[in-house]
Formats: structure tokens, C-alpha cells, sequence
């Protein structure tokens, strides 16, 4: 199953795996920004639509970056980490069983989770790859 959740989380590729460096580049890279730009702002319409707690996603939106903190134990671990809070894959479990269920709480964080996830992929923020932080499917981000 680690091995499983590894891939999906692109922890164990290495970063020449891909185009460009192990990043997307060109019109991909804008296409996935652009999807990311999408999922934000369908996040924040079906939050307000909902009638959720603006003082709770304002508090929780940058929560997922609690993440990071994984990388004090090395950047395969960090990587690992980073990515299994920063997929679309666990906010829309997530949000299916808010609303399938009736739990408004799963609900509320799932689109709290979804939108910060557009959100950086929007900015260009990524998924990482294990040689670093800075190396993501988007672009390499930080000092070159």
C-alpha cells in the first residue's frame, strides 16, 4: 500500500521522468494552472453557496501547508507528505462523504482543502517530486 501511495504521490519518479526538467511545460503547464484557477473558484462558489463559515476558511485555508513540516524527516518523506494532502484525490473523498452523509464539517473542509489546492496550483505550486521541495510537476520553483 506505501509503495501505492508513493506513486500517486510522485515521490518516487525522479524528476527527469517528465518534459522540461520533471516539470510540465508550455500550454500544459498553463492548462493545469488554469485548472487549478477553476477549482478555486468553484471551491469558493460552492462554499458561499453553501453558507459555510468565512471566519473557518479563512482560518483553515493555509492548514494543508502544515504538510511541509514533514520534510524536517528528509525530502522523500516530505514529498510523500506534501503531496497526499495536496491532491484532489483526498479532498474529494472527502467531499463526497460531506455530502453523501450529511456531515457539513467533511463538507466545509473539503472545499477548504480543494480551493487551497487550486489555489497553489494556480500560482504554480505542485506536486514534488523526492530530489526537493523546489522540484514539481509545474515548474521548479524557488532559487534555480
Amino acid at each position: 500500500m506505501t509503495a501505492i501511495l508513493a506513486r500517486l504521490a510522485y515521490a518516487s519518479a525522479p524528476a527527469s521522468a517528465c518534459v522540461a526538467g520533471g516539470s510540465a511545460s508550455g500550454g500544459v503547464r498553463t492548462v493545469l494552472r488554469l485548472e487549478g484557477a477553476a477549482a478555486f473558484a468553484t471551491a469558493i462558489a460552492l462554499y458561499g453557496g453553501a453558507g459555510f463559515s468565512w471566519l473557518a476558511f479563512t482560518v483553515l485555508f493555509l492548514a494543508p501547508d502544515v504538510s511541509m513540516l514533514a520534510y524536517l524527516a528528509g525530502p522523500r518523506v516530505g514529498a510523500v507528505a506534501y503531496n497526499l494532502v495536496h491532491t484532489y484525490v483526498l479532498a474529494l473523498l472527502l467531499a463526497l462523504a460531506g455530502f453523501a452523509f450529511g456531515l457539513p464539517v467533511a463538507s466545509t473542509l473539503a472545499l477548504i482543502l480543494i480551493a487551497h489546492i487550486g489555489f497553489d496550483r494556480m500560482l504554480g505550486y505542485g506536486l514534488k517530486y523526492a530530489s526537493g521541495f523546489g522540484d514539481t510537476h509545474l515548474s521548479r520553483i524557488g532559487r534555480a
